[in-house]
């Protein structure tokens, strides 16, 4: 009986709670009622439960410029963020939640994962019970557009505003360089120093609440066990059909 009622309140209050995983010291997720934010100090790598998970692993060694900066390249190689993304991905398979990266970071690919298409909406990610989509941030506050990513298991899979978002140039841009190079350069050249990179890789709170709002849809029950039954049926469809 014990056992059955502290299975009872800790399904209860993961409901309430959710993890923020890979997030800035003092940011945007800190401070906010319901979620245990997880920065560099606390490592999410080790990261054991028992709340669904919001995770925005690193993905610097991942993306266009994973190698380094166009002026120092080959510097870095694909993947090498100490294992941070795979981590990310056993909290998510296992607790439940949803992963947000850049879109057409290289993670995917590097794990097997489907990717999504441009166009918007969910499809199925792998056999582990992952769903995967491509969403724009500008639809929901960033400055810019910021295509992104999301990898989702055990969450609800809401309707998104899907398609790319107006990224164009601003007035203020055209004013000061001109339409095309205005057009070229993107948004992110009005903002210069320190803040592009801050502005850039800041989560909006609109985005951030969708976020929280799909790890918090992730049921009670173990998703650990799901993830098994999802993997047990996949082998036996793919032996029907030949595959294995």
């Amino acid at each position: 009986m014990t056992d059955q009622f502290q299975n009872s309140e800790i399904a209860q209050q993961r409901k309430k709670i959710v993890a923020a995983l890979y997030v800035e010291t003092d940011g945007t997720y800190f401070g906010q009622e319901g979620v245990d934010a997880w920065d560099i100090q606390r490592d999410a790598r080790g990261y054991r439960g028992p709340y669904p998970v919001v995770a925005h692993p690193p993905c610097q060694r991942w993306g266009r410029y994973w190698h380094g900066s166009p002026a120092q390249p080959h510097r870095y190689r694909l993947g090498e963020d100490d294992g941070c993304f795979a981590a990310a991905l056993t909290s998510v398979r296992t607790y439940g939640g949803v992963i947000e990266h850049p879109k057409d970071s290289q993670a995917w690919k590097w794990f097997g994962l489907s990717m999504p298409p441009a166009k918007g909406g969910w499809v199925r990610a792998d056999i582990f019970g992952g769903w995967t989509c491509c969403v724009w941030q500008g639809h929901y506050g960033h400055f810019a557009g910021k295509g992104t990513w999301l990898y989702a298991v055990g969450t609800e899979r809401p309707e998104l505003t899907w398609g790319p978002s107006d990224s164009g140039p601003t007035p203020e841009m055209v004013q000061r360089y001109g339409y095309e190079k205005a057009r070229k350069v993107g948004r992110m050249a009005l903002v210069g120093g320190k803040d592009k990179t801050r502005i850039r890789n800041a989560t909006p709170d609109e985005f951030k609440a969708l976020l929280i709002r799909l790890a918090r849809s992730v049921p009670p029950e173990p998703l650990a066990r799901k993830a098994d039954e999802s993997v047990f049926r996949r082998q036996q469809e793919c032996k029907k059909e030949g595959d294995i």
